[in-house]
């Protein structure tokens, strides 16, 4: 146990919410990443969904690729978004709550069905930009943060590890300038 008081206070500033909620989020990352390489041999990444899905509905050879593994890709795209919308209507709404989730002071609550849930602030047209600019950059990267972060940084690839410092600075640099700018949702 940390008891330097210096450390207890960075860790404090670092993580004023605590560090559990994010410690038992990387478990479970980490053991659904486990899951699905011992139960594939495949290492996990979200990024390949969309080429996945397509080899459904195209002949085209780059979607051909992923037969064997696109039932498993839809699968787990389909846990990723019920699990999201699973925690929406339990710990969001306020039905199950645990120390581990403190609502955020972003976004809106509204009710659907006796439920209460949470939408974001962001504007429609921001999430649409970021969706295609992140898409792009999973392609030229060869991959997205489940695959390069999780499971590249963990087996010691290289290349992952270039990518995910480099998505890792420019992110945090994009954090900050906007920031500065005084931008909000």
């Amino acid at each position: 146990m940390i008891t330097d008081p210096v450390l207890l206070q960075a860790a404090a500033d670092l993580f004023p919410n605590g560090i559990s909620r994010y410690a038992v989020g990387g478990l479970l990352v980490g053991l659904g990443t486990v899951v699905i390489y011992v139960g594939t041999g495949i290492p996990a990444g979200a990024s390949t969904f969309l080429e996945s899905t397509l080899s459904y509905v195209s002949d085209q050879s780059r979607f051909q690729r992923y037969v064997a593994s696109r039932d498993w890709r839809l699968v787990f795209t389909a846990g990723i978004v019920l699990g999201g919308l699973a925690f929406a209507a339990t710990f969001q709404s306020g039905l199950v709550t645990s120390s581990l989730y403190e609502p955020g002071t972003t976004g809106q609550l509204y009710e659907v069905a006796g439920l209460t849930l949470w939408t974001t602030d962001v504007q429609p047209w921001r999430l649409f930009l970021g969706g295609i600019l992140v898409g792009i950059g999973t392609r030229i990267g060869k991959g997205c943060t489940s695959g390069h972060g999780v499971c590249g940084v963990g087996s010691a690839s290289k290349t992952s590890l270039v990518g995910v410092l480099t998505f890792l600075t420019v992110a945090i640099g994009t954090a900050q300038v906007v920031a500065a700018l005084g931008v909000s949702p």
